[in-house]
């Protein structure tokens, strides 16, 4: 996740006075300001957008240069670059769901294979490594930069997924999957900041269509274990399972290994990214940020009327120049709590800030524990209903993948459906996932156990897809990184506790289907109370 810089739409007729205005909602928000600032030879493409909010604890200069780099990645537009990078950063997204999901894949050969006494520890190793690389990742990317993490995420994932083809017992493809996890972890924090910082403020639901390939590398990573799982692992209901008898989910790590060596390749050597500009200037670097924007430019067929002097002009007397001590001065407020404190400063803010890591929080807590057993569920529940075979198991989660593709796509078209928008999406697919859920547990025979999780996975993936839209767009701009990170713990925090409980609950019985299905349901109806609904409004 990312602190990006949105600006709310305003025309300004050909006044060099740039109008700044503190964070609003429907008119409603406490602590309403207004300043003005002169700005002094301002290219005349700045006109065509409004200005930075004016946020106090932020360094000034930071945030005049930043419109301005804004403003000239808008007037570029988008181009051949901006969808390369869309393509290249879909890497990331798919790398999100893609190991996740390969670990409940591999999770009942992985058991008969090594019959540990709390299987559940291999999906708790994976939560622990998501939640380090997401704060190691997020933060560090500011400190030596988007580029290095950009690569070396699906890098360290590539490296440790392939070597885990060789683990010798259960601890060692547990401590594999920690670190794995840590490179998986820090892709959506990186890439999103990457994107977006080259991404026009015309296309930024782009961010939201991001979501077909997380949906994607569900669908390939299962199409991929169909063979492989079904023809080279220990049936589940043998009493013995041997290393020999069991190297399917061995070919299977060493395919998604290479798989994520591919895409590792396909970044690192087969497209040039350009460090941000943003991240440039903010270390003081501001002739090296306009050199980006104009090779951006060029990559696209365009030109750029952006010079050095356009960022210099903002260094003004009495002002402190934006440079790797004032960067590093914005980093430790965040560890100061400063723009914590921001969330919470009027009480309807920290109501709305309290709610959406609640269901950030009971989500987090809900879809693991759920989806990381399915395959169990699945099988110990088909062996019930006469048809437990390994092939069974995986043809059903071929199935129950597709279903999640359009789902990402649905979700970006409900969120504009007027008196309906983000709230009413994310509530009625979050409700609706957990319904399903209950239903499941109904079913009387394979297929209709295979139907309500077709259709859950479907409900799921319309849910994320609004989630990931919605909750960037209720935080103010200057605490918006903060927010971001907040939900984000929540949510790999109670990640974490998913295989706890079910090291704790009867796997045999329903109890982790109504637990999670419980969790979605109250993740729906907490969406109802949120207080801001931010469809047809312009990004603060």
């Amino acid at each position: 996740m990312h602190e990006d810089i949105e600006l709310s739409t305003r025309l300004l007729s050909g006044s060099s006075r740039v109008s700044v205005s503190s964070f609003e909602d429907d008119g409603n928000m406490d602590d309403k300001n207004e300043q003005e600032t002169s700005v002094a030879r301002q290219p005349s493409w700045t006109n065509e957008r409004a200005s930075t909010l004016v946020v106090k604890g932020i360094d000034p200069v930071y945030e005049a240069k930043a419109q301005v780099l804004n403003n000239a990645i808008q007037d570029i537009g988008m181009g051949w670059y901006q969808w390369q990078l869309f393509v290249v950063v879909g890497f990331g997204w798919a790398s999100d769901n893609l190991w996740p999901v390969v670990t409940s894949l591999i999770f009942t050969s992985i058991a008969s294979e090594f019959k540990p006494a709390k299987p559940p520890l291999l999906t708790l190793s994976q939560n622990i490594g998501l939640l380090a690389g997401a704060i190691f990742w997020g933060f560090g990317c500011d400190v030596f930069g988007r580029r290095w993490a950009f690569n070396l995420t699906i890098g360290i994932t590539s490296v440790f997924g392939l070597i885990s083809a060789g683990s010798p017992n259960f601890a060692a493809i547990g401590i594999f999957a920690c670190l794995w996890s840590v490179g998986v972890g820090g892709n959506l924090p990186v890439d999103s900041a990457i994107f977006l910082e080259f991404l026009p403020g015309t296309h930024q639901y782009l961010l939201t269509v991001l979501s077909i390939f997380w949906a994607l590398a569900q669908l390939l990573a299962t199409l991929i274990a169909w063979p492989l799982l079904s023809n080279f692992t220990c049936p589940e209901n043998a009493t013995t399972c041997t290393r020999s008898e069991n190297f399917g989910w061995r070919y299977f790590m060493l395919c998604m290994g290479g798989l994520s060596l591919f895409m590792f390749i396909a970044r690192f050597f087969c497209f040039t990214l350009y460090e941000s500009p943003k991240y440039l200037m903010g270390r003081g670097k501001d002739e090296e940020a306009v050199r980006v924007v104009h090779e951006v430019a060029r990559r696209n067929g365009k030109t750029s009327s952006l010079t050095l002097a356009d960022l210099e002009v903002h260094n003004e007397e009495g002002q402190v120049a934006t440079n790797a001590a004032a960067a590093l001065h914005r980093k430790l407020e965040k560890l100061n709590f400063v723009h914590v404190r921001a969330l919470f400063a009027t009480p309807k803010l920290a109501y709305s800030t309290s709610i959406i890591m609640l269901v950030w929080a009971f989500i987090g807590l809900g879809f693991p524990l759920y989806n990381a057993f399915l395959p169990y569920i699945q099988a110990t529940r088909g062996v019930d209903f006469g048809d437990g075979s390994t092939y069974i198991t995986y043809r059903n989660q071929l199935i129950i993948a597709v279903l999640g593709v359009p789902g990402a796509l649905i979700g970006g078209v409900l969120v504009e459906i007027p008196h309906f928008g983000r709230k009413g999406a994310l509530a009625a697919s979050a409700s609706l996932t957990g319904v399903f859920l209950f239903c499941s547990t109904t079913a009387l025979n394979s297929n209709s156990l295979l139907g309500w999780n077709c259709a859950y996975n479907f409900m799921s993936n319309v849910m994320y897809a609004v989630l990931y839209a919605y909750t960037p767009e209720i935080f103010p701009t200057k605490d918006r990184g903060t927010g971001n990170a907040l939900t984000a713990t929540a949510n790999r925090i109670f990640g974490i506790m998913a295989p706890i409980v079910a090291i704790y609950a009867n796997l045999e019985t329903a109890a982790p289907v109504y637990v999670s299905g419980a969790l979605f349901i109250a993740a729906g109806l907490l969406t109802l109370i949120l207080p801001f609904e931010p469809r047809g409004k312009a990004s603060l």
